[in-house]
């Protein structure tokens, strides 16, 4: 089976200490590092920009990061947070008036590709594009501030969106992120989601792997969980 990956998002981290403590969440345990960019207009939030993925390279960090934009319009920032060393560029359908060009450019700045779905994106804008897609992220909470609880409606879209991929014969990367917690990870995970996005879980303790662990434990179980 497939190792599902757990993705610290870093909007929950000590950004007084960014690179330090992101440092901390990879040698946790973490597999690659999600930043969550918002612009206070298409979510009610400001936070990073390109010069953040730009230090924390700069200050030595090899993982993987998957820059998730809740930004509107796109286009004009994804070859800026290319340059800068993003690995993922992730995207919400409603903030592109092309999608299908969006994600050509995200591939040409050699990026991998992802659309994000809130909770109420339907999933039918996947079917026209699922060739274009390294990535597909669900959104278990309403994107703009962390520490939110997990929308339970979304192990079913999970369910959806992973038979979508299965069908598909693409490789894919299914990911959830929103209110992930150690008490509902093994529910999640049996869905055969192969990405947790996870922060003030993770952040918002002193012992980073212990969490970590503890989310690992969870997912090991799920394995032996029937699929819903």
């Amino acid at each position: 089976m497939k190792k599902c990956l757990i993705a610290p998002s870093i909007l929950s981290a000590d950004h007084a200490r960014l690179g330090e403590d992101t440092t901390k969440a990879l040698d946790a345990g973490g597999d690659l590092i999600h930043v969550d960019v918002m612009d206070n207009h298409y979510v009610p939030n400001l936070t990073m920009g390109p010069l953040t993925v730009r230090d924390l390279r700069n200050y030595g960090i090899t993982a993987p990061i998957d820059v998730h934009l809740m930004a509107q319009p796109v286009d004009r920032l994804i070859p800026d947070f290319a340059i800068a060393g993003a690995s993922y560029i992730t995207f919400h359908p409603e903030a592109s008036k092309h999608i299908d060009r969006t994600l050509q450019l995200i591939q040409e700045s050699d990026c991998k590709s992802g659309l994000a779905l809130n909770p109420s994106t339907p999933i039918e804008i996947l079917h026209y594009v699922m060739d274009k897609l390294d990535l597909i992220l669900l959104m278990s909470v309403n994107p703009g501030f962390s520490g939110q609880s997990f929308i339970p409606g979304t192990l079913k879209k999970l369910d959806q969106v992973r038979n979508l991929i299965d069908r598909s014969g693409y490789n894919i990367c299914l990911a959830v992120d929103g209110g992930i917690q150690i008490d509902n990870v093994c529910e999640i995970a049996s869905t055969g989601t192969d990405m947790l996005v996870v922060g003030s879980t993770i952040f918002n303790q002193l012992d980073y792997k212990k969490v970590i662990s503890s989310i690992r434990m969870e997912i090991e179980k799920s394995h032996k969980k029937p699929l819903h």
